[in-house]
C-alpha cells in the first residue's frame, strides 16, 4: 500500500484529513472543516507546499 489521504468525516460531521503511511499508521490528521471541498484544499496545500516546508526543531 502506497501512503495516501484519506477524507472522513468525525463525530461533530466535520470532514477531516488524514495522512496514511504505507504500512497503515496515521501520520497525522487536520483540523475539522464544514465543507468537503475545504478539506480538499488542504490536501492540495500539503501536496504544493509539503516539499520546501521548513522544518523546526523546538527540542533543543
Amino acid at each position: 500500500m502506497a501512503y495516501k489521504f484519506v477524507i472522513w468525516k468525525d463525530k461533530k460531521e466535520e470532514f477531516r484529513v488524514k495522512f496514511v503511511a504505507s504500512n497503515g499508521e496515521t501520520m497525522f490528521t487536520t483540523e475539522g472543516y464544514s465543507a468537503k471541498a475545504s478539506a480538499k484544499n488542504a490536501i492540495e496545500s500539503f501536496k504544493k507546499n509539503g516539499p520546501d516546508a521548513e522544518v523546526v526543531d523546538e527540542t533543543a
